[in-house]
């Protein structure tokens, strides 16, 4: 019977749609699958009333609204809560543990699309909706039949209500902006913006055009199904024909959590479409129900957002200040724009010359992005956004604090008045912070404020402050408590090794690790100061520029007086090496990948860097070791792939003694 053959067509190229773009494993050819569709769309000719909902012939498109109709939500479809570092997840997984004893979650690929609720009569679809204000959506069904991965008819004969997300690949996206550019039309901006259009065309035939697809997350009434975690719902809903992602991953614990977090932040340009960040899940069903909803979102459930690694904002002002040696450097002041999950109100503008080849002005929309993922900085404007009246940069010529005329030294400009409070005031709160002797207590204003009440105006004033004790309790503010937490810090900070006191004295172009290796091929701070120019370029890691500027150091009278008077207050001049020195770490760059059991990654990482060593976050050519704890990543693979040397947690600790 015509009838009989017609369900017989559906049934296969049903199952063979179900194949090739939910489990990705054809069975036909698409020789046979043209086949089979040409003879359905003949026979649907001849028979159009034994067309049947499911055909896939209705997904090519054709019903055309006039208006998108407003759906409710019987359960609202609520956002989740963002975090944006590993701090926030950590204090995410503090709260659930508040209730849950050992909690387990689910991670998901946080996939940017557009959320949709798709709901099932008998096993049929009957309704696809967007999330809408989560209340109340709109009647997307038209077109959302033409997505070909998501099923017109389930595997059971179920009444049903599934969420997920409806997404373009990457590759999609290229050849529709290509189709586009060729028919004179706008490109799309990203996939998620042409997936978001495509969804609300009222031509179900333009919808069909392009190519879209969707991942399943969520099963909003889970246990009416006999289920009793999300991990089990996700293998319900690809029972029952869904597209889950395939990346999800169930992990006992918030170590492996971050692994998770951290692999798919390095790796996800990897994959085939986009997406913005993780979905953790706290897993059992009846444990999130006890930590239940705020107003807004679940709390048992959270979202991190990928760092924005290029964001726009305004350029407000620009303003010159003073560094510890005296440099005169530009700074933007810009409308506060969150970047890599930091507000940033303010980056430097580095010399003359950055500014006046990128044509920088105040007034201009600049592109703002994070320098190896910690410092912002200006990387180009955005001219066409220009009204006229932006104002062009000029470079001052006196230092913004004494006014003393600037001297230009290659590309910066300097201040050379040796009084100039600016400079001192810098180079006072550089002693006193955490990278250097780390004196508890002294941020940025009480420095300036004791400078500004004549206290200190060297760097050896700290260890006399004491003599000044209880001048010191009367300021307001301050109190006995107060100093007397201020005057330890301060004799603590005397106990620091010698690479902090050398990276503290802010010698030009002496950093931190610098600091380091001069400590360590000296020991001792008048061994340093003894060396000649000869014997410090003959250091490995040590240039001609930081040989020549650390000779001059200790050529200034001013220089050696201070470090007498330091030595004097008891300041320790001598390099305390906490580590014998030890060729496995030694100027090696480390990887971290898997649950550590015995060590926490952060202490791991101190000991590395502490040996000499480097960590980052992922795996490349220039990697020399990855350390593996249990459960390991894609990182470990990479490694494998990559020849690089992998030792165990064990292996890592034996080397560490």
């Amino acid at each position: 019977m015509i009838e009989n053959r017609i369900q017989e067509l559906v049934t296969i190229l049903n199952k063979a749609n179900y194949e090739y773009h939910t489990l990705d494993q054809p069975t036909l050819t698409d020789q046979e699958y043209d086949k089979y569709l040409r003879e359905l769309i003949e026979l649907e000719e001849q028979y159009p009333d034994l067309i049947v909902a499911d055909s896939p012939t209705q997904r090519i498109g054709g019903e055309v609204i006039d208006e998108f109709n407003k759906v409710v939500h019987e359960v609202p479809m609520l956002s989740l809560s963002n975090v944006f570092n590993e701090d926030e997840i950590v204090l995410f997984d503090e709260r659930v543990k508040k209730v849950v004893t050992n909690p387990t979650y689910v991670c998901e690929l946080k996939i940017d699309g557009l959320s949709v609720s798709l709901l099932y009569q008998d096993g049929k679809l009957v309704r696809a909706a967007t999330r809408g204000d989560g209340m109340v959506g709109e009647d997307i069904t038209h077109n959302v039949k033409t997505i070909k991965n998501i099923p017109l008819t389930l595997t059971e004969k179920v009444d049903i209500e599934v969420r997920g997300e409806i997404y373009m690949s990457k590759k999609a996206f290229t050849r529709l902006n290509e189709e586009r550019l060729v028919a004179g039309e706008v490109p799309f901006a990203n996939p998620r913006n042409a997936a978001a259009g495509s969804v609300r065309q009222l031509d179900s035939k333009i919808a069909a055009k392009r190519n879209l697809s969707a991942f399943l997350y969520h099963l909003p009434s889970a246990s009416a199904y006999g289920i009793h975690t999300h991990y089990e719902s996700l293998e319900y809903m690809q029972k029952l024909g869904f597209t889950t992602n395939p990346n999800i991953r169930l992990v006992g614990n918030i170590d492996e959590l971050l692994e998770y977090v951290d692999n798919w932040t390095t790796d996800r340009d990897s994959l085939p479409y986009e997406i913005d960040g993780i979905v953790i899940k706290l897993n059992d069903l009846q444990d999130q129900e006890r930590l239940g909803y705020t107003i807004k979102y679940p709390k048992w459930a959270t979202a991190y957002k990928f760092p924005a690694t290029l964001v726009l904002t305004k350029l407000k002002e620009i303003k010159f200040t003073v560094g510890r040696t005296g440099q005169v450097t530009p700074n933007a002041m810009l409308e506060p724009v969150i970047l890599m999950g930091s507000t940033i109100s303010k980056t430097t503008l580095h010399n003359e010359e950055y500014v006046t080849s990128r044509d920088i002005r105040i007034g201009d929309t600049v592109a703002i992005k994070k320098a190896g993922d910690v410092i912002p900085e200006v990387v180009e404007v955005v001219a066409d956004r220009r009204d006229g009246s932006e104002i062009p940069f000029e470079m001052t010529q006196t230092c913004p604090i004494c006014h003393s005329d600037l001297v230009k030294k290659e590309a910066a400009y300097y201040c050379v008045n040796p009084h100039c409070d600016a400079k001192r005031i810098e180079g006072l709160i550089h002693y006193a912070s955490r990278d250097t002797l780390n004196i508890d207590g002294f941020g940025d204003n009480i420095v300036e404020d004791f400078y500004n009440m004549g206290y200190l105006k060297h760097v050896s004033d700290f260890y006399h402050l004491k003599e000044h004790k209880k001048e010191l309790m009367q300021l307001e503010g301050f109190g006995k408590k107060s100093i007397e937490n201020l005057l330890q810090a301060i004799e603590d900070s005397k106990q620091n090794p010698l690479d902090r006191l050398l990276f503290a004295l802010g010698i030009r172009y002496v950093g931190k690790k610098t600091a380091k290796i001069l400590a360590r091929e000296f020991g001792h701070i008048d061994a340093l100061a003894k060396a000649s120019y000869d014997d410090l370029v003959a250091i490995r890691d040590i240039g001609e520029v930081i040989a020549q500027s650390v000779s001059l150091y200790f050529q200034d009278p001013d220089h050696l007086a201070e470090i007498k008077r330091l030595k004097l207050a008891g300041v320790n001049m001598s390099y305390q090496e906490e580590y014998e020195f030890n060729s496995e770490f030694q100027d090696k760059t480390f990887v971290l990948t898997g649950s550590l059991q015995s060590i926490t990654r952060e202490a791991a990482k101190e000991k590395i860097e502490i040996m000499g060593g480097t960590v980052t976050g992922g795996v490349s050519k220039k990697t020399d070791v990855v350390i593996v704890g249990e459960k390991p990543g894609s990182k470990y693979k990479k490694a494998q792939a990559l020849g690089i040397e992998i030792w165990t947690e064990e292996e890592f600790l034996a080397k560490c003694q």
